[in-house]
């Protein structure tokens, strides 16, 4: 050991960290650089039955760029809310950030996803040629739709159900082809007493019927 030299291994035999590192010698996490593979997710917003809602939550899933699947709002029990329930294909830290996003939107009142197993239904009309009109009840009648209108040269069907259910549906109808389609998108309500929505915010007082429903779920 020459003058001016520190007792210890050199360099070139200390022992280094185990892990990636950049250049400046930061661990690189290997979970945080990971691909997620995008996820269907299903989002129920209780929010305030007000002009540009709509309007204000379509315009945040569209500046942030969100791959959105359906959005459908309707009324509640109660009259001044309203619910929506979007349906988005993201990896999941992008869902996350769009309930975090949703959260802080000051009309919107509760954002939950819902779980597989949550009830969830879509309505399609679908018009297709008429030409083997027999076929086509005999699908029809499989799928548990309803025709709305036969003619000569098409018929329009009804059908409710799932996603899946729906989109196998019209692969069916395909063969006979497709003219136009309308799909409402997704409604949809957690299973069992479960609500679907709750008021988390202490300055949210709830109303009547979502103080009855929640404590139904504590029970």
């Amino acid at each position: 050991m020459t003058q001016g030299e520190l007792p210890g291994p050199g360099p070139d035999e200390r022992m280094l960290p185990k892990g990636r590192r950049n250049k400046q010698g930061i661990r690189i996490d290997p979970e945080a650089e990971a691909e997620h593979q995008p996820e269907r997710a299903l989002l129920s917003a209780l929010v305030k039955h007000e002009p540009g809602v709509l309007a204000e939550v379509s315009g945040l899933f569209s500046r942030r760029q969100f791959n959105i699947e359906s959005l459908t709002v309707g009324a509640t029990i109660d009259d001044d809310f309203a619910r929506m329930t979007i349906v988005i294909e993201e990896p999941r830290p992008g869902i996350d950030q769009a309930k975090k996003q949703l959260e802080k939107l000051i009309p919107v009142i509760s954002v939950r996803e819902l779980d597989r197993d949550a009830v969830q239904r879509e309505l399609v009309i679908v018009k297709v040629n008429g030409t083997e009109p027999d076929k086509v009840n005999a699908i029809t009648d499989m799928y548990n739709g309803e025709t709305m209108d036969a003619g000569p040269r098409t018929i329009t069907i009804q059908l409710t159900g799932d996603h899946q259910k729906i989109d196998d549906a019209l692969d069916a109808y395909r063969q006979f082809g497709i003219r136009e389609i309308a799909r409402t998108g997704y409604s949809a309500l957690a299973r069992g007493e479960a609500p679907t929505a709750q008021v988390s915010e202490p300055n949210q007082a709830p109303t009547d019927a979502q103080t009855a429903t929640e404590e139904a779920a504590d029970d």
